[in-house]
């Protein structure tokens, strides 16, 4: 298998982090929490990101100190292996306060590197 760029990566995460908008953008937690597709969606392009961000070169990541990258790694391994345990309101939780510091970082972290 052919070794991805980091851009690549950086580009995934941003791209989940449009279709996360898109599908949410129009909604509330309450009819997020009752409506299985939306919720099964947004769980879907989190573990995308969280993927995504494992591959994500260190030294990148620590130019971006505010992300919380561990936390991306744990929530991936949480909608992987105990996925019973996410309520809606943790997903509503990183839709709402958290997408948006990541997307600003991944676009600073894009713009600053050039291949």
């Amino acid at each position: 298998m052919a070794v991805r760029s980091f851009r690549i990566w950086l580009l995934d995460i941003r791209d989940e982090i449009a279709g996360i908008r898109q599908l949410t953008k129009d909604t509330n937690a309450d009819a997020f929490a009752a409506s299985w597709a939306m919720k099964r969606a947004v769980q879907h392009a989190l573990l995308i990101i969280a993927e995504a961000a494992k591959h994500i070169p260190t030294e990148l990541k620590d130019m971006r100190p505010e992300v919380p990258w561990q936390k991306i790694h744990g929530l991936g391994n949480l909608l992987r292996h105990e996925y019973r345990r996410i309520e809606p309101g943790i997903l509503w939780s990183v839709v709402i306060d958290h997408l948006d510091d990541l997307d600003k970082a991944a676009a600073a972290l894009l713009d600053s590197q050039s291949e």
